[in-house]
């Protein structure tokens, strides 16, 4: 089925077809775990039974940074599950967020009453917070403070809904910015990256948004089914008077113009996602970078003036999904692929949608920041054949994960954005 859908990419038959034969796995990254201490072991152990893939792409990354995105994706998990379980109240439920950052230091402190699927990283949390502890100062500053703030705005979000657009930027930015932030500062703590990496929050900031608004647009169905409401009440209400109308048939127009307003609404931090990745010098980072994020721009496309946004799950197909991500690995690469798909949503702007001259301005904004990186020299490296085997293995991690993914809640701690 795959390969029908790719008929007329042949690129994407061929990189598909390698993908299934597997031709990446021989240069997979193979963590040495006789050497770890047990506890550590432990904690990949669980990396991979909360995001089997994920835990491959964090394999990816060099040197010590490897362990300190380890733990900071459980420390996140750990509180993401405190924050989904509907069986905690909320008397109980905000104080554990509060407070949650200071558990790091407290060597006993577990929870075993959560009914969630991931609640092992909660019951066993002091395996999790030694190893945390046992990382350089620098990076359990980050990974710290980040908890401590996003544990308050997780808590604030518990009894509101996104209201305006400013309040959707702030939602996005308690479950996804704040990520994209944290990770940055960790690439900076590494010295993988420059200072100035770390020290930009707004570009990091628009990454995770950027992430963030892409899955809660495309996951709107799925949403409405579980009972889970993330579209913000000052867009739907243009159209409608309630956002589940908009999977009705008969609201279909109204439902497109909300679609589209969201998507352009979106499209406005690309250009602080090219900028923020210019600044990359790491090859492992731009990898982990610049994946997601040309996965984002392809589903925004895929979704913009889509019906089936409203019917079932948009996907991209795979051979494209694999594609891309092997493509990814540069930033003049990054570059044409944020043009193609640009060209590809300016070509489906209606006459008549009513924000069409705001789509049209940001799209002429990231041509012409598409453009400007035609004349740059970009600071990931030169790819090596051991780096394009690499990008292929990334691909397949992703592809993995992307597709585990796919069907679900929007989430804090895959820090891609879902």
């Amino acid at each position: 089925m795959d390969i029908l859908k790719s008929l007329g990419h042949p690129e994407e038959i061929f990189n598909l077809f390698r993908f299934k034969m597997g031709g990446c796995r021989s240069v997979m990254p193979k963590l040495d775990y006789e050497s770890m201490s047990e506890s550590l072991r432990t904690c990949y152990i669980y990396l991979n039974q909360t995001s089997r893939s994920f835990a491959a792409v964090i394999q990816a990354l060099d040197g010590e940074l490897r362990h300190a995105v380890c733990i900071f994706y459980l420390v996140l998990r750990a509180l993401d599950t405190v924050e989904d379980d509907m069986s905690i109240s909320l008397e109980k439920k905000v104080p554990l967020l509060h407070d949650f950052h200071s558990f790091l230091y407290d060597a006993e402190w577990c929870f075993t009453e959560s009914q969630e699927k991931d609640r092992q990283v909660l019951a066993d949390f002091p395996t999790i917070s030694v190893e945390f502890r046992n990382l350089g100062q620098q990076y359990q500053e980050v990974i710290s403070d980040i908890c401590h703030r996003m544990g308050v705005g997780m808590a604030e979000f518990l009894e509101k809904k996104v209201s305006s657009m400013k309040e959707w930027d702030t939602y996005c930015h308690y479950v996804a910015g704040l990520v994209g932030i944290g990770l940055s500062r960790l690439f900076s703590a590494s010295q993988l990256e420059d200072p100035e990496v770390g020290r930009d929050t707004e570009l990091a900031n628009s990454m995770g948004l950027f992430l963030q608004k892409t899955n809660i647009i495309r996951d709107y169905l799925e949403d409405q089914q579980e009972g889970r409401a993330f579209w913000p009440q000052e867009a739907w209400s243009q159209f409608t008077t309630k956002l589940e109308d908009l999977a009705k048939p008969q609201h279909l127009d109204s439902a497109l113009a909300c679609l589209n307003l969201l998507v352009t609404d979106a499209l406005r931090h690309v250009p602080d996602v090219i900028n923020y990745l210019t600044r990359l010098r790491n090859q492992s980072v731009f990898n982990f970078c610049a994946i997601p994020q040309v996965m984002a721009i392809a589903t925004l496309s895929a979704c913009y003036n889509n019906p089936q946004v409203f019917q079932g799950v948009v996907k991209i197909r795979k051979g494209q999904a694999v594609t891309l991500m092997m493509q990814a690995t540069n930033m003049s690469a990054v570059s044409s692929i944020v043009s193609q798909y640009s060209q590809e949503i300016l070509q489906k702007v209606s006459l008549t949608d009513p924000s069409r001259d705001q789509t049209l301005l940001i799209l002429q904004l990231i041509r012409e920041k598409t453009l400007s990186q035609d004349t740059l020299p970009s600071r990931a490296h030169h790819l090596s054949p051991v780096y394009l085997s690499a990008a292929m293995l990334l691909a397949a991690l992703s592809w993995q994960y992307l597709t585990a993914t796919a069907g679900q809640a929007t989430s804090t701690t895959d820090m891609q954005g879902h």
